[in-house]
């Protein structure tokens, strides 16, 4: 089963819509250079809200490690997400530093950039679309076929571009352990499509294998 992270969340009811659609995970971008930047006091009601049903993402671009740390613990984030060019050691310290599970966010547009993700030994990798000048947030799709370049078992979340259209097709090329969509499910930066979400949702839904046939010798059946 793929699981969904929805991301660019800047408020509690967009949040709330998220988890009743089926989130795993969702992100709120506490970077002061996105137009889906959430306020620091309303992603602390999020979390305090929501971090016991899913998981809570920070997403973070160059931050110190001081900053990062604050927030973690001042939110109350379960999830930090590295989106600029924070090295492999920088990374370790944000786990040891915060105990919160950390992405590290990659972004692709030819092989090498993905087996340079095999330097970082996170909880998960993101690969996003690589746009100069931009660390994210582009709305754009990459080759999905150059995930087959990874050689890591680190669970691999999907980005980039994903819409209700095309997320299926997506999973069905790259198998990934999770996706996530920040623009292809809004009806405006920042403010999410209740249609969409719900849209995405059943999108991803409809590449879950079929339930396993019962046992029939299991529930007692006597063979002809």
């Amino acid at each position: 089963m793929t699981r969904i992270k929805f991301c660019g969340i800047t408020n509690l009811d967009d949040a709330q819509l998220a988890v009743d659609a089926g989130a795993w995970a969702i992100g709120m971008v506490l970077w002061d250079g996105s137009p889906r930047r959430c306020e620091l006091p309303e992603a602390e009601l999020i979390a305090r809200r929501l971090r016991r049903t899913v998981e809570v993402a920070g997403v973070f671009v160059n931050a110190t490690l001081d900053e990062i740390a604050g927030t973690v613990d001042g939110v109350g984030l379960t999830m930090v997400q590295l989106h600029g060019d924070e090295g492999p050691s920088f990374c370790q310290e944000v786990a040891r530093r915060t105990g919160a599970k950390v992405i590290k966010a990659g972004r692709i547009h030819a092989n090498s950039d993905v087996v340079d993700m095999e330097r970082y030994h996170t909880d998960f990798h993101l690969l996003d679309a690589y746009r100069p000048g931009r660390p994210g947030g582009t709305g754009e799709t990459f080759d999905w076929g150059l995930v087959d370049q990874r050689r890591t078992t680190i669970p691999l979340i999907l980005s980039g571009g994903l819409t209700p259209e095309n997320v299926a097709e997506a999973i069905d090329v790259t198998r990934p352990y999770a996706v996530d969509t920040a623009s292809g499910t809004e009806s405006a930066p920042g403010v999410k499509d209740p249609e969409r979400l719900r849209a995405f949702a059943a999108a991803v839904r409809s590449t879950d294998p079929p339930p396993a046939e019962p046992d029939a010798a299991a529930n007692g059946a006597v063979a002809p």
